[in-house]
């Protein structure tokens, strides 16, 4: 099992601050301390939750009924979904989960892996929400993220109609090889692959649906909805997907919907949707550059756009630059020796990137 994955600034009042003095030293002007400026875009610090001390708070059934989430739940969306675990609902839920495994029944995925997507993208790292319905129920396919598959097991035909939507997007995007259908990369880069149901009996569709899973589910989509103020992207494929989605604030969020991947309903507008390229272009305008999520599952490819080759020098000189500015607005204007010397570096950066 993957293990789990785990500032706030003030405005600093200038006035009282003496600035430091380059004294002619150009390292000594670019080292100088900053003021700290607030990111009024920048996400909510995360929820402070003393697990301990609500597990010691339970009652000894909800102990025996709730272990897998006590266990495998990643902790950053365990603090926001605690009252949903222990409502009558999702305990009814884990009853029926429990009769299942009492009579034999097998069900997928392993449990160990019904809440991968919550350790591999916590709560704070979400960009993008990509809604599934039903897990795969054949052996050796679902872990816990809609779409995606174990090896060796081969690409579904869901999932490879989306490997053509996304070479439509970024030519430069190559299948993984030998057939493969891991997306969990995906996952480590912010992307949340949230099935509706997040259980199935063996060999049986939608077996496990309308037993509570869709409360639960629609709960980590709207705390998502809620919480991420700074905006995410919300994916959803097919109608039962585009529901999930209906009461998302569209002026906070992206919403993007297609028909499904699948071979049935693709032909009639996936293969063209768009949607990993506009996903990204959205993020880059909320979040700057390092929004942009890599969509590559090949070792060594990538879809990010590559960076500029720009001389270090440069970068620090600018970087520089823009500090300075930051800090005339608080600060008040640089004095002349600032001035010189931040001059003098931008001159000799100039001069080593022609060079």
């Amino acid at each position: 099992m993957s293990a789990v994955k785990r500032k706030n600034s003030t405005l600093t009042n200038g006035t009282d601050a003496k600035k430091p003095k380059a004294n002619g030293n150009i390292a000594s002007f670019f080292n100088a301390p900053r003021p700290k400026i607030v990111d009024a875009s920048a996400p909510a610090p995360a929820v402070k939750f003393d697990k301990q001390k609500w597990v010691d708070g339970l009652t000894p059934e909800q102990k025996e009924l709730l272990k897998l989430e006590i266990e495998t739940l990643d902790d950053s969306w365990l603090a926001l979904l605690r009252d949903e675990v222990t409502s009558k609902e999702f305990l009814e839920l884990k009853k029926f989960l429990d009769k299942e495994t009492s009579a034999g029944k097998i069900w997928f995925p392993p449990k160990e892996d019904v809440y991968s997507w919550s350790r591999h993208t916590p709560f704070n790292n979400v960009k993008v929400v990509i809604v599934g319905q039903d897990p795969y129920h054949n052996v050796n396919q679902a872990h816990g993220m809609a779409f995606s598959v174990r090896p060796p097991t081969p690409a579904p035909p869901s999932l490879k109609n989306i490997y053509i939507a996304l070479g439509k997007d970024y030519p430069s995007f190559v299948a993984p090889p030998n057939k493969g259908g891991l997306l969990i990369p995906w996952a480590d880069r912010g992307v949340l692959m949230l099935n509706t149901c997040l259980t199935v009996r063996a060999h049986e569709a939608n077996s496990h649906s309308n037993r509570g899973w869709e409360r639960f589910t629609q709960k980590v989509i709207d705390l998502v909805a809620q919480k991420r103020t700074r905006g995410v992207v919300f994916i959803a494929w097919g109608t039962p997907a585009g529901k999930r989605v209906q009461k998302v604030d569209k002026q906070r969020h992206l919403i993007l919907q297609s028909v499904h991947p699948s071979p049935l309903s693709a032909p009639r507008g996936f293969f063209d949707c768009g949607h990993f390229k506009t996903a990204n272009e959205w993020l880059v305008s909320r979040y700057g550059d390092d929004g942009e999520i890599d969509w590559a599952l090949t070792p060594g490819m990538s879809t990010k756009k590559p960076a500029e080759p720009v001389a270090e020098s440069m970068v620090a000189a600018q970087a520089a630059t823009n500090g300075a500015d930051k800090s005339k607005k608080v600060e008040g204007d640089m004095d002349s020796d600032d001035e010189d010397a931040l001059e003098e570096a931008l001159r000799l950066a100039e001069e080593e990137a022609k060079s």
